[in-house]
């Protein structure tokens, strides 16, 4: 991916700052899943913790190529999407252990009133999507 053009600029501007993205996996019957999840960009792919035993993690298991959408402004310009790969990776750190996570993300954990651990507990499934193309304007 190309992030020196205006487009790649802007889109990795918001892989850094984004707080939400919308990942969007395939279910059993090809119906697109979008779901607004939480993520951290390591400069190359994007690490999303869910729960166990969850759709998108079957959808993935079953098709592993996903999209990733960023919420446009308000008149919605500034699209940019994202599309590659996921998989499980149980070589990532838990939520707990991951310090760009909790740097990113210790105020909402806290605002859903939850602890680090516990959301270590409750999402211990690492997915890892690495982004293979991009579009948008």
């Amino acid at each position: 991916m190309d992030f020196s053009t205006e487009l790649g600029g802007r889109i990795r501007k918001q892989l850094e700052s984004e707080h939400t993205i919308w990942l969007t996996t395939v279910g059993s019957d090809n119906t697109p899943q979008p779901r607004p999840v939480w993520f951290v960009w390591d400069g190359e792919t994007l690490l999303v913790y869910s729960e166990p035993n969850t759709h998108k993690l079957r959808h993935v298991e079953r098709s592993p190529k996903v999209s990733v959408n960023f919420n446009t402004d308000f008149d919605g310009e500034h699209v940019g999407v994202l599309t590659g790969e996921a998989r499980v990776d149980p070589d990532a750190p838990p939520p707990d252990e991951n310090s760009d996570y909790l740097a990113k993300y210790g105020r909402g954990i806290a605002a859903l009133g939850m602890t680090p651990a516990e959301v270590a507990r409750d999402y211990n499934v690492a997915l890892r999507i690495t982004p293979r193309k991009m579009r948008g304007f």
